[in-house]
């Protein structure tokens, strides 16, 4: 659901993907190798919690270099009112006969097998999947990456929600906006544009993703691909996707510095930068003070051995 970012820390849905992040630094994998599912959703409300429920959910499918693998979007039944229509257009008239979360489940476990899965900010995503999706038999335990938290760590920006972070950064505002499959596709380009316009090479660090175990429903197992006889996906968006090539992002303050991921959420605003930016410059001086001490005592550990073997050679 494309709102202003607020990343919730708290509640429902924390854990059931397993967090990952984007660096420049050592270790992981080259995030152009893997494959994402960038997953975005619209709902009737910000917290499950209160009753809010899924009405649309796409997943674009795709490779870190931007070939674009497959589409997925359908509207949802939530059973229950369709509220939120101001944001999201989605009336209750819209929602008969749609598929029910559970009757989704399939499909959606094939798209996020073997990918990572993307959101910008991923942790609304998660409480929806914990939930409506995971009690119903998708998988839990996937590999995650936040393109919000990945943003703020990597690029300074004045606003970072999705819309503004994408003319911010190439010029262009994403179409489509508002829908499921609209801000998946958002999402995804701006991902691929992150990984490759960065100053170094961007790095997964995370858990490598895996195939998903097949969906359970009552402890039978459900085969994925096409929905099951008497249901119909029911699509909102039916344009042909744009080309995922990216973009040059010409005018970017891309951080000297990384920031930590952790302290990316919340509304970040100076205080939460302020708070961010003092954690990395301690990091990098520990880091340094490490390197130095590594030096001196490899520096050390050569000359005892010079000396050693000169003794030898003297006698």
């Amino acid at each position: 659901m494309a709102v202003e970012p607020a990343v919730i820390d708290e509640g429902t849905g924390m854990g059931t993907l397993r967090m990952g992040t984007l660096t420049r630094r050592r270790g992981g994998v080259r995030a152009a190798d893997l494959e994402y599912a960038v997953l975005d959703t619209e709902t009737t409300g910000l917290d499950p919690r209160s009753g809010a429920r899924i009405v649309e959910i796409a997943v674009v499918r795709l490779r870190g270099d931007g070939t674009l693998l497959e589409e997925f979007t359908t509207l949802v039944d939530p059973r229950t009112d369709v509220a939120g229509r101001e944001f999201h257009g989605i009336g209750d008239g819209d929602v008969i006969g749609a598929p029910t979360a559970e009757e989704v489940v399939p499909e959606l476990a094939r798209l996020l097998s073997g990918a990572v899965v993307v959101g910008h900010n991923l942790d609304f995503e998660q409480r929806f999947l914990a939930s409506e999706l995971i009690p119903v038999g998708l998988p839990g335990g996937a590999p995650g990456l936040c393109t919000l938290r990945a943003l703020r760590a990597q690029v300074g920006l004045d606003r970072y929600s999705l819309p503004k972070a994408s003319y911010a950064l190439s010029g262009t505002w994403p179409t489509g906006q508002h829908t499921a499959l609209g801000d998946a596709r958002a999402c995804a380009r701006l991902l691929v544009e992150l990984i490759a316009n960065a100053p170094g090479e961007l790095r997964y660090q995370g858990a490598e993703p895996e195939p998903a175990a097949a969906p359970v429903r009552g402890r039978v197992p459900v085969p994925s691909g096409a929905p099951a006889r008497g249901v119909r996906w029911k699509p909102r968006t039916s344009t042909p996707s744009d080309l995922f090539a990216p973009r040059p992002w010409p005018d970017v303050r891309w951080r000297p510095l990384e920031l930590d991921p952790l302290l990316c959420g919340g509304a970040f605003g100076p205080t939460d930068r302020a708070i961010a930016e003092m954690a990395a410059h301690r990091d990098d001086r520990t880091r340094r003070r490490i390197a130095t001490a590594a030096a001196v005592a490899g520096g050390l550990a050569a000359g005892g051995l010079l000396a050693d073997l000169g003794r030898r050679l003297r006698r």
